[in-house]
């Protein structure tokens, strides 16, 4: 398995809401104490943290559910349930966390030491105390914590940098990211040498451009062939690339080829074609390389793009390239960020919408609220009885059991709980 991982699946879920305490005052010589119940405790957060240290998302192929610790449930003498514990995700800088059912952006972890609340807990239950009223002073229920939903994300690491570096294989580009920056890439003279982008830092008039060698590029890589479909994501985010062609044709390809189909994969994969860039031409050392050169001018003249000759064996011409990358640099917009997008309004659902369904034997009640209304009523309780009964009659199940056909003493199920229908 590479150590190298961009892209996982992984379940994220806060903590729910803990249960409101049923309770009453207990005292020496104090026969009818009044309802003390206390609220359940929130449940923890989810949060992200974006750490400078990570690299990639191996982590997550190991670990792929990540749950925040519940709620307590409230206790007597109006005492609050713990809060749960919040869940703290590191991910590596640069991290975009989508909804993988809707493909939302919940968040752009762009920034080193950045933290942020991917998912809130829920909220407590409140205790009886809070259902005591002057003709109700003793309510033997409470209100049951907000369960949270189960979130299914996807994680793409996208590499932050100014520059990207992005050719054919074996064109230099990691020899030239060790030319002009202190990274040390692995360099060899066989294709995919490179198969993680490696990130360098260059100083120039006084500010600090990042340059990622992005793994070699072949024709098709947008539709998946070779390496390129993993790895043309990572140049979505540079301001500027630099396309770096071997102009002596030592791989026995012609450079002018090799621009084009380059430039066919980065349009095909979306706009990045529409990114500012630099032609490269590497290998000047090397016979066939002038004569090369000069159609590469004469082609980038009228796409109106800037030629850099320059050999990494010989650590020339990179000065001038430095220099004018800087200066590009300075009037392009900084750093794509991707905007968090708001979930979409669910249908607006009533706690009382409900539906009745007959298999044959039973008529079941099914409804968001049916679960809640359940949690909240204490059966051993006649007066919580009367208040659940008296809940289905204000919501209309009664009159829709009637209506699906339920008579005297017919099987009623709300959950797993079943009871006899009574007229």
């Amino acid at each position: 398995m590479s150590n190298f991982v961009d892209q996982v699946k992984i379940t994220a879920k806060a903590g729910n809401g803990g249960n409101g305490s049923a309770s009453f005052h207990r005292e020496k010589y104090v026969q009818n104490g009044g309802p003390d119940g206390g609220d359940g405790g929130r449940g923890g957060d989810v949060l992200l943290y974006a750490d400078e240290n990570m690299h990639t998302l191996l982590d997550f192929r190991f670990r792929s559910k990540y749950t925040a610790e519940n709620g307590g449930d409230g206790l007597g003498n109006l005492r609050t349930g713990k809060n749960g514990e919040d869940l703290v995700i590191k991910v590596p800088v640069g991290t975009i966390v989508r909804e993988d059912s809707t493909g939302r952006v919940m968040a752009d972890m762009d920034q080193a030491g950045e933290t942020r609340v991917l998912l809130k807990g829920g909220r407590g239950g409140w205790g009886n105390r809070h259902f005591a009223t002057p003709t109700r002073q003793a309510p033997n229920f409470a209100k049951p914590g907000t369960k949270t939903e189960i979130f299914t994300l996807r994680l793409e690491l996208k590499t932050i940098a100014d520059v990207g570096l992005v050719g054919y294989p074996n064109v230099g580009k990691s020899s030239i990211l060790s030319v002009v920056t202190s990274a040390k890439p692995k360099v060899g003279n066989y294709h995919f040498t490179t198969l993680t982008p490696n990130l360098g830092i260059v100083r120039k008039y006084g500010q600090d451009i990042v340059l990622a060698d992005i793994p070699g590029l072949i024709e098709g890589a947008a539709e998946g062939a070779g390496l390129g479909h993993d790895f043309l994501r990572h140049v979505e985010r540079t301001r500027l690339l630099m396309h770096v062609i071997d102009v002596s044709g030592s791989e026995g390809r012609d450079p002018l080829d090799d621009l084009d189909q380059i430039n066919t994969e980065l349009e095909n994969y979306g706009e990045l074609s529409q990114k500012p860039q630099i032609i490269v031409c590497n290998k000047m050392d090397l016979p066939g390389a002038e004569e090369n050169l000069a159609r590469v001018q004469a082609l980038a003249k009228g796409m109106d793009t800037p030629v850099f000759a320059v050999s990494a064996a010989t650590h020339q011409g990179f000065d001038q390239l430095m220099e004018a990358a800087a200066k590009m640099l300075e009037d392009l917009p900084p750093i794509l960020h991707y905007q968090e997008e708001e979930a979409p309004l669910p249908e607006k659902k009533q706690e009382d919408d409900f539906r009745v369904v007959f298999d044959g034997a039973t008529y079941m009640v099914e409804g968001p609220g049916m679960e809640r209304l359940l949690d909240s009523v204490n059966f051993d309780d006649l007066e919580s009885l009367n208040w659940f009964h008296r809940t289905l009659r204000r919501w209309g199940v009664i009159d829709a059991l009637r209506e699906a056909g339920a008579g005297e003493g017919a099987t009623v199920a709300i959950g797993e709980m079943e009871f006899d229908f009574v007229e």
